[in-house]
Order: structure tokens, then C-alpha cells, then sequence
């Protein structure tokens, strides 16, 4: 008798975890949700003319070109979505036909959402504080992150301090004066 009331509980409790992780699937977006995705579509539409958004193939094509451009989570939510070359899956479509009638890039994150979460999960790194940095207690790597994400190399760079060096020296053409 008490084994079943035990089962029950369970089963109960299996129940309601259930529906609240498809209730999260299925929910509409909360603010900072699909931060990537709206943000990348919201741009992407910004661009588009009138003769571009009424030609699925040239909605396509367009939307692959800026994909080919992307960087960093832009080209994380590319290869997600089939934008890029190396993608696994091939939804496009499901932003191009709604974008070609207008529907915002929020609504076409959301219903992406339901197709793939993963889509939504991605965020901005978020900017580095230039006013507050101790870039000497960074570790080296994060060090290479900055000059990566600004394109810079850092040839015969050895020690941390070369690294320093580096970013000291490139920083005024990355970081706005009103950071610093």
C-alpha cells in the first residue's frame, strides 16, 4: 500500500517536471531570451530591400551571404539554423518565408525556439570593462581571446608581458576613449 502511494508520488512529480520543460519549450520569449537570433535577424532585416524580400531564392541566398560573414555566436546561430556550408541541419526556410512577409525576427526566434533550443540558448560574451581591467591578472588565453576578437596576431608574443604589450598598443583602435 505504501509502495503504490510512493509510485504515485513519483510518477506525480514526473508529470509535473515534464510540462514545466515543455512549458519552456513552447513559451513565448522572455526578455534576453534568443538574444543571438534577434538580434542577428533583426539586423539582417534591417538590410533587406523590397525585391530581395519577395524572391525566396534571393531571401536565401542573401541571408547565407551575411551568414558567411558572421562571427563568433552569429556564426554559432548560422551553423545552427544552415546558414553555413558545415551545418548539419537546413532550416532556413523557417526564417526566410516569414521574414519575406514582414513577421519580426523576435516571432521567428520564438517559433525557432520550438524546433531547436540550443538556437536560443546563445548570448553575447559580454564587453570587457576597459576602465576596471588588470590585464596582467589574466591568464594568457583570455589575453589571446581580445586579439583574436579584434583580428590582431601577435607574432614571437612568448611571455604573458608580450601579450600585454600587444593589446596596450592595438587597444585605442577597439576600445572607445569614453571606456577608458
Amino acid at each position: 500500500m505504501q509502495l503504490n502511494k510512493m509510485v504515485s508520488q513519483v510518477l506525480y512529480c514526473l508529470v509535473v517536471f515534464a510540462a514545466l520543460l515543455l512549458n519552456d519549450v513552447t513559451g513565448k520569449l522572455r526578455e534576453g531570451d534568443c538574444e543571438v537570433c534577434v538580434k542577428f535577424l533583426t539586423k539582417f532585416d534591417a538590410t533587406l530591400s523590397d525585391e530581395v524580400r519577395g524572391n525566396q531564392e534571393k531571401l536565401t541566398n542573401a541571408l547565407k551571404k551575411t551568414c558567411g560573414k558572421a562571427k563568433n555566436k552569429e556564426q554559432k546561430f548560422c551553423f545552427y539554423v544552415g546558414g553555413v556550408a558545415e551545418s548539419a541541419t537546413y532550416i532556413l526556410k523557417e526564417i526566410t518565408k516569414p521574414l519575406g512577409f514582414f513577421k519580426p525576427p523576435s516571432a521567428i526566434c520564438e517559433a525557432l525556439k520550438k524546433k531547436d533550443t540550443q538556437i536560443c540558448d546563445l548570448a553575447y560574451e559580454k564587453p570587457l570593462d576597459w576602465k576596471n581591467i588588470n590585464l596582467k591578472k589574466m591568464r594568457v588565453k583570455e589575453l589571446k581571446k581580445i586579439l583574436s576578437d579584434w583580428e590582431e596576431g601577435c607574432k614571437g608574443c612568448v611571455e604573458k608581458s608580450d601579450f600585454i604589450k600587444k593589446i596596450e598598443s592595438v587597444k585605442s583602435k577597439y576600445v572607445e576613449h569614453t571606456e577608458l
